[in-house]
């Protein structure tokens, strides 16, 4: 059997490859990619019969394997390689689609191999990771996704008490005292919510949730009290429109 790894960290795709190697029988060939377009140009080339594919990557995500295949049939088995945490794992069940979660641990990894050797399964590829895209945008309706060094993790929309620019950093503050500190721009978080009422940006450096204001203030300007008695500043320019929203929204 042939095998494509596709991951866009190189040490992830040694490590897989390795245990490949070591523990699994009946492989001849290992393939790597170091994004979706390298290795669909291998798929399409090579033929594997199994392609270990990394959800998350900066440029594509693995889900977007369907753009490159749209009219042919996918003659592959796909297993998606992932660090999300519990909160996702719902979703892949329901779709019915394999995956293995980093880091990957052996005998998952033969038991997933072997499973591509002995069926053959009624549901295709396609509809599959169809059922798994629509899974992530259910999730994303509730919860909002956090890069951390760990994996990914999904934290619902009400747990969230602000978010706070730090350079291309943001900290994300949640409503039980901790925070993380996310490798994205607070841009990345203003976008992703924009269509959510309760989340607002009363300054350049921070994106409040509406639902956890305490108290406003009103001294050498407009001051926030969040409930954790954190305090944000109104520019000076959002001041009329901020208080407009407030009385149209509270």
């Amino acid at each position: 059997m042939k095998v494509l790894i596709i991951d866009d960290e190189s040490h992830a795709r040694n490590v897989l490859a390795t245990l490949l190697e070591e523990e699994c029988n009946g492989i001849d060939t290992i393939y790597q990619a170091s994004n979706l377009s390298e290795g669909v140009s291998i798929i399409k080339s090579k033929k594997p019969q199994l392609v270990l594919l990394d959800i998350e990557m900066p440029q594509q995500s693995g889900l977007e394997i369907l753009d490159y295949f749209k009219g042919e049939p996918i003659d592959f088995k796909i297993v998606f390689t992932t660090a999300y945490n519990q909160y996702a794992i719902e979703a892949f069940k329901t779709s019915a689609v394999d995956y293995l979660l980093k880091p990957i641990d052996s005998d998952e990894l033969k038991s997933a191999v072997n499973k591509v050797k002995a069926i053959s399964e009624n549901l295709s590829v396609k509809d599959k990771i169809l059922t798994l895209e629509k899974s992530f945008q259910q999730l994303a309706l509730n919860k909002i996704a956090l890069d951390l060094p760990r994996g990914i993790k999904f934290i619902s929309h009400d747990k969230i008490l602000f978010f706070e620019a730090d350079g291309v950093y943001t900290k994300v503050h949640l409503i039980n005292g901790s925070s993380e500190t996310i490798c994205k721009t607070l841009k990345h978080f203003t976008d992703q919510l924009a269509n959510k009422p309760l989340f607002y940006k009363p300054h350049r450096s921070y994106l409040i949730n509406l639902k956890f204001m305490d108290e406003l203030i009103k001294k050498d300007g407009i001051h926030i009290v969040m409930q954790n008695k954190r305090t944000i500043p109104i520019a000076r320019d959002r001041k009329d429109a901020f208080l407009k929203m407030v009385n149209n929204t509270f």
